[in-house]
């Protein structure tokens, strides 16, 4: 046991410094990111429950719609980190490159589809009439901003590629300053309501876009920087298994959603606020993880199959720590912070008891992050995809047994509903962390393309 314990210190003290390094700039940029919608939650939730309920349905939508790209970022991390690895820095910007020109083409016709099509996706959120109306203008607004939000996930790709979180740090973190202006002015001062909240995130997310662009632009001068549709086309293909793995898991997160819906729109409000909290910490657990990419994806790609055993064993080990602070801090908190998006004291509550369940599932949430991390990075999407469609499937009959439940599921108290629809998304975080844990625990996914 001394010797294993030794061992550990000796490796967090060789691979520390660089997982830092990476981790702590993307830490406060990914917490800067959901602090977006914490902001439009926190300030539309004091205009009353509706306008809550609304954001809450129309995030949803956006959300998963947009997040099903985030293979825009993932890829282009992993593609750029083994070019990296292998000594080919212009190789490794050109495919990030390729993920930024694959990132506008994809952006433009879903930013229309999502404005034709947001009536139909906000009423698939929740059926009350005055919700829909408002979450639909919400949604409209918010889709002009699309192409802005699919070039910052590629921009930041490619320069998490580079191991450079901190220029995304920067920008993040301005434009959040920015987003929060914004809707202070509009929607407090100016009374726009929630258009406004979604006109000052639109803005900010558009000013966050060309200031990342225009960050890459200093670094590749000596470049051809024309979109060549052939390699564009290879970014598509490699970034598809990750699409479909992200596809898989945002429709377990509408079904969540479209679960809690069902109980009506106090219970949709408390879940919103319980959703975006959750996104604020599984955000923040997310840092490791982009570590986990850049630093895997680099080592593969110098084909150091060593290194890359000892970084993951690390790498764990700061997943699991940093969930089980992540999970202590939400459970001290559970009780006050609802409090600062709403004043409705039932919602409160429900969103209070919600967060315990968040709370107990939260050190394993930083486990499966880092897990998913070092699947990605070694470009490992095939077997992601698989095994999320494998865990969707087998998600869909507990839904089921919850949503034909309803009445008696109510009978037991205003918290019951939304504390079991939490449960149920607690069940599958851990089936899932299990299946990638043991994968990372074998060897088929470590792809070495160099000799060294």
């Amino acid at each position: 046991m001394m010797r294993r314990a030794a061992r550990e210190v000796q490796e967090t003290d060789s691979l520390g410094p660089q997982i830092r390094a990476l981790a702590v700039p993307a830490f406060f940029t990914l917490v800067a990111e959901p602090l977006f919608l914490m902001t439009d939650s926190s300030i539309v939730g004091h205009l009353g429950v509706t306008q809550l309920a609304a954001l809450g349905a129309a995030s949803a939508v956006l959300l998963s719609l947009t997040g099903i790209f985030v293979f825009l970022a993932y890829a282009t991390t992993a593609l750029v980190a083994r070019r990296m690895g292998a000594n080919d820095e212009d190789g490794a910007i050109g495919a990030g490159l390729d993920g930024v020109w694959l990132a506008l083409a994809l952006s433009i016709p879903l930013a229309a589809a999502t404005f034709a099509a947001a009536p139909l996706a906000v009423r698939a959120m929740t059926s009350a009439p005055e919700v829909v109306d408002a979450g639909v203008t919400y949604l409209r607004i918010s889709a002009l901003g699309i192409p802005a939000m699919l070039v910052c996930l590629a921009a930041q790709g490619l320069l998490r590629g580079l191991q450079d979180t901190r220029t995304p740090l920067l920008v993040t973190v301005t434009g959040f300053a920015l987003n929060a202006a914004l809707n202070a002015i509009l929607v407090l001062g100016l009374h726009t309501g929630l258009a406004g909240s979604a006109a000052g995130t639109t803005a900010a997310q558009w000013l966050m876009a060309l200031a990342l662009l225009a960050s890459i632009g200093r670094r590749v001068r000596h470049l051809d920087v024309r979109p060549h549709p052939g390699r564009v086309l290879g970014a598509a293909r490699a970034g598809a298994p990750i699409l479909v793995r992200t596809i898989a898991l945002r429709a377990v997160l509408l079904l969540t959603t479209a679960t809690a819906g069902l109980f009506g729109p106090g219970t949709l409000a408390a879940h919103q606020i319980a959703s975006t909290i959750f996104t604020f910490l599984t955000f923040a657990l997310d840092a490791v993880a982009i570590a986990a990419q850049a630093l895997v994806g680099e080592s593969l790609g110098r084909g150091d199959a060593s290194r890359t055993r000892e970084l993951t064993a690390t790498l764990t080990r700061w997943g699991w720590r940093c969930g089980l602070v992540g999970g202590v801090a939400t459970l001290v908190t559970a009780w006050w912070v609802p409090l600062l998006f709403t004043s409705d004291a039932t919602i409160a509550h429900t969103t209070s008891a919600a967060l315990v369940v968040i709370a107990l599932v939260s050190a394993p949430s930083g486990v499966l992050f880092v897990h998913d991390g070092v699947l990605m990075g070694a470009g490992d999407g095939a077997f992601l995809a698989r095994a999320q469609l494998a865990l969707l499937v087998g998600y869909l009959p507990l839904v089921w047994v919850l949503s034909t439940s309803r009445d008696a599921v109510t009978g037991w108290g205003d918290a019951v509903p939304l504390v079991a629809v939490w449960v149920l998304y607690a069940l599958y975080l851990l089936a899932r962390m299990a299946v990638l844990d043991h994968r990372r625990r074998g060897t088929a996914w470590m792809h070495l393309e160099s000799a060294g």
